[in-house]
C-alpha cells in the first residue's frame, strides 16, 4: 500500500494545531459577594429610578418657579421642605402610628390570608362557601364601611388596622390559592410514593412553590396596608397621617399636604422593598430573582 506523498505531514500537522486540553482557559465564576460589587449593583439597581424622580423634581420646580400653576395649589420644593424641616417632630410622630397601624394590619392580613389560602387550596367544599365571600368583601368600598367600624369599634387603634386587613388580605388570598394549586401533581404522586404525608408533602413541595405566586401577593398587599390605615385615619383619628392629611386640607396648607403625602410614599415604598428583600432570602433559586443577573458562557 502506497502513501499519498503529504499526507501523513499534513495528519501530524493536524494534530499539532489542536492545542492540549490543560491549555484551554478556563472560565471560573466571577466573585460577585465582595462588597465593591454589592455597591456597584446597587448602584445600577438605583439610577434609573432616582434619574426619573429627579426629573419629576425639576418638572415640579419649573411648573412652580414659572408660577404657572398658583402656590396655594401646588407649592414650591422649597416651601415643602420649609414645612418638612419646621415640623418634623410632628410629621415623624403621625408617620409613626401610620407604620405601627399598616405593619398590625398587615401581619394580620398575611397571616389571615395564608390559613385561607391553605383551607381553599385543600378543601373544595370550603372554596365554594368561602371564595365568593371572600370576592363579595373585597368589591364593598372600604370607604364605605369605615364609619361603620368607627360606630362598633371607637376611635382607637381597631378600625385602622381592621381596614388595613380587609384592604390587604384579598391580595395575599387569590396569590396564596394560585400557588398552592399549581404545584406539579407528579411531585406530589412521587412523595406519596415515597410515603410522606400530606403534612410532608405541604411543607416540603406545596407551599415552596407557592412562594413565587405569594410573595407577588404579599408586594400589592404591604402597599394596599397602607392605604387602610389613612383611610382608618380619614374616618376617625386625633393622630397619623390620615388625620394630618385632613387637618392640611382643612386649613388650605398645601405645603403641609404635599409633605405628608411624600412621607406616606417613603413609608410604602420602604415597605414593599422589605417585603422584596424577604423574597430575595426566601426564593433565591426562583427565575424571577435571576432575571436581573448577568448572562455568562461556559
Amino acid at each position: 500500500m502506497t502513501e499519498v506523498p503529504g499526507e501523513p505531514a499534513a495528519a501530524a500537522l493536524a494534530v499539532d494545531d489542536d492545542p492540549p486540553r490543560d491549555a484551554v482557559p478556563e472560565h471560573r465564576p466571577v466573585d460577585r459577594r465582595g462588597p465593591v460589587a454589592a455597591a456597584a449593583r446597587l448602584l445600577v439597581a438605583l439610577w434609573p429610578p432616582a434619574l426619573v424622580l429627579a426629573a419629576v423634581f425639576a418638572l415640579w420646580w419649573l411648573v412652580t418657579a414659572q408660577q404657572w400653576v398658583p402656590d396655594y395649589l401646588v407649592p414650591t420644593p422649597a416651601q415643602v421642605f420649609d414645612t418638612m424641616r419646621d415640623q418634623w417632630a410632628m410629621l415623624v410622630h403621625n408617620s409613626w402610628v401610620t407604620l405601627y397601624e399598616t405593619l398590625l394590619g398587615f401581619g394580620l392580613a398575611v397571616a389571615l390570608g395564608i390559613g385561607t389560602a391553605v383551607l381553599i387550596a385543600y378543601s373544595r367544599g370550603f372554596d365554594k362557601a368561602i371564595y365568593p365571600l371572600v370576592l363579595f368583601a373585597q368589591v364593598i368600598p372600604k370607604i364605605a364601611i369605615a364609619p361603620l367600624l368607627v360606630v362598633w369599634f371607637g376611635t382607637d387603634l381597631r378600625p385602622k388596622v381592621i381596614l388595613a386587613v380587609l384592604i390587604a388580605f384579598f391580595p395575599v388570598v387569590v396569590s396564596g390559592v394560585a400557588g398552592l394549586r399549581s404545584t406539579d401533581p407528579e411531585l406530589l404522586d412521587l412523595s406519596a410514593t415515597m410515603g410522606g404525608s400530606r403534612w410532608h408533602s405541604f411543607c416540603k413541595i406545596r407551599f415552596p412553590n407557592s412562594l413565587p405566586h405569594l410573595m407577588s401577593g404579599v408586594k400589592v398587599a404591604v402597599t394596599l396596608a397602607v392605604v387602610g390605615a389613612v383611610v382608618g385615619e380619614f374616618v376617625g383619628a386625633s393622630e397619623g397621617l390620615g388625620y394630618v392629611l385632613l387637618l392640611a386640607n382643612g386649613q388650605i396648607d398645601a405645603p403641609l399636604l404635599f409633605a405628608t403625602l411624600i412621607l406616606m410614599s417613603a413609608i410604602g415604598i420602604a415597605l414593599f422593598a422589605l417585603v422584596d428583600v424577604a423574597e430575595a432570602l426566601l426564593i433565591p433559586w426562583h427565575a424571577s430573582r435571576r432575571a436581573a443577573a448577568p448572562l455568562t458562557t461556559a
